[in-house]
């Protein structure tokens, strides 16, 4: 049989037709300007009704040797390597749905559809939660576990992969498989997890839940340096405060912290300022600390971090703006650094030693785990010289530094992954799972 992508309009009229026999009218369509996976267009867009549907469109890619991509809520569709091909855009939105389970089980099974807050707001009508608060607004469940996205909670729970239970996924054949219920079978759900649909096509998910905590507080801290949060946070895990979060936001502008006058720096420490919002300078970054648990309990923390943070410190019950965001924005260079925490200053050092300008990082410090943003204008060449002068840096300190999203020219130019461990492990797993490279072609590191 002739490749359908090989063919001419007939044949693809003949594959619009048949999808649209498996997913009813409204439901499968020719793919329009914005159905693309990191600047690659789509031909066809499905949408099945199910998961046997799915397994059906699966199939007829096989028959026709068409690569295919899920895609979501399509809020990381531009994260990651662009595929070689996107043929059919296999969306989730239709396999939504949490199903019913006996209170105090502890579990819930939830559709790859699904939106994580539709989820979440079910979940709270029963005095639960997933103890996952991804920052992308509107992400789907499978979405999350695709790219195994975690906010400010990964401090204490881990990511959306240590939340699983199982999983209910389609090979690239079609075939329905579950992973789950013991260790290897746990150990390949979290190998699906992050793989951004490169290695099968997430149906449904069970996942731990947990009670909403009684009480919930945020202590804020101004900062001006990463050498003073790497104090700072030293200082905070010392303590054994068994914080829920610890949150860095150094703004663009954030830089050496002015020096202050006798009688203001007086006035600051006198007790009616006590509790009052920090008057420092505006390009002030935040340490911020999430305390959860009892009332009283976590008063007495709170009163403790107050005192170990200083006068500057403040209590609120509501985050911050910029919590569980990330510093950058559409068409910006969008990277993730990991290192130890005892030299996460040093990365931050380093991307702004390399940048030549200070430059906007936020995320979970207390893991040694953060974002930050480089400008969609900035040429080609520079953002791959700086990208090489920080993983030289991290190379030495076990740390690594992702391209998340870039726009084209700067995608083209630069090494995405740099250093990768596992690799070998990763393409013997696409081997087993996709031997054909059905799915999300040249998605992964390494093209695979």
């Amino acid at each position: 049989m002739v490749p359908a992508r090989s063919t001419g309009a007939s044949g693809a009229l003949d594959i619009a037709h048949r999808l649209t026999e498996i997913c009813g009218p409204r439901f499968a369509r020719f793919a329009g300007a914005a159905d693309e996976v990191a600047g690659r267009p789509a031909r066809w867009v499905a949408v099945p009704g199910g998961p046997h549907a799915a397994a059906q469109v699966l199939q007829l890619a096989a028959r026709h040797d068409l690569a295919v991509v899920p895609r979501g809520a399509g809020t990381k569709i531009d994260w990651g390597a662009a595929p070689e091909r996107v043929d059919i855009m296999l969306d989730t939105g239709r396999l939504a749905g949490i199903g019913h389970q006996p209170p105090g089980r502890g579990t819930a099974e939830v559709g790859a559809g699904t939106p994580l807050r539709a989820l979440q707001a079910t979940l709270e009508r029963t005095g639960q939660r997933l103890a996952l608060d991804a920052p992308s607004p509107g992400a789907t469940v499978g979405g999350v576990l695709a790219a195994d996205e975690a906010g400010p909670l990964r401090h204490r729970h881990g990511t959306a992969c240590d939340q699983l239970v199982g999983l209910r996924y389609l090979a690239a054949d079609g075939e329905l498989a579950e992973a789950g219920g013991g260790a290897a079978g746990l150990a390949q759900a979290r190998l699906l997890c992050g793989s951004e649909g490169a290695l099968g096509v997430l149906v449904s998910a069970t996942l731990r839940v947990q009670p909403v905590p009684a009480s919930r507080v945020w202590v804020s801290r101004p900062v001006w340096t990463p050498l003073e949060v790497h104090d700072l946070i030293r200082a905070v895990l010392a303590a054994r405060l068994d914080p829920a979060a610890v949150e860095l936001d150094l703004p663009a502008g954030a830089g050496s912290r002015q020096r202050r006058g006798g009688r203001a720096e007086s006035m600051a420490r006198h007790p009616s300022m006590m509790g009052r919002p920090s008057t420092g300078p505006a390009a002030a970054g935040s340490l911020v600390v999430l305390l959860e648990g009892g009332p009283a309990e976590v008063a007495e923390r709170a009163d403790r971090l107050v005192s170990l943070l200083g006068p500057r410190a403040t209590v609120a019950r509501s985050a911050p703006p910029w919590w569980r965001s990330y510093p950058f924005a559409p068409g910006d260079t969008a990277l993730r650094l990991e290192v130890p925490i005892t030299d996460l200053h040093a990365a931050v050092y380093a991307l702004r030693d390399a940048a030549g300008t200070l430059v906007p990082v936020r995320g979970s410090a207390g893991l040694g785990m953060v974002h930050a943003a480089l400008p969609g204008a900035m040429a080609p060449d520079r953002v791959a010289a700086i990208l090489a002068a920080v993983r030289g840096v991290l190379l030495a300190r076990r740390g690594r530094c992702v391209v998340l999203a870039a726009p084209p020219a700067v995608r083209r130019a630069v090494d995405l992954w740099g250093e990768l461990a596992g690799l070998a492990h990763l393409r013997a797993a696409k081997q087993h799972l996709d031997p054909t490279h059905r799915l999300a072609p040249g998605r992964l590191p390494g093209g695979l």
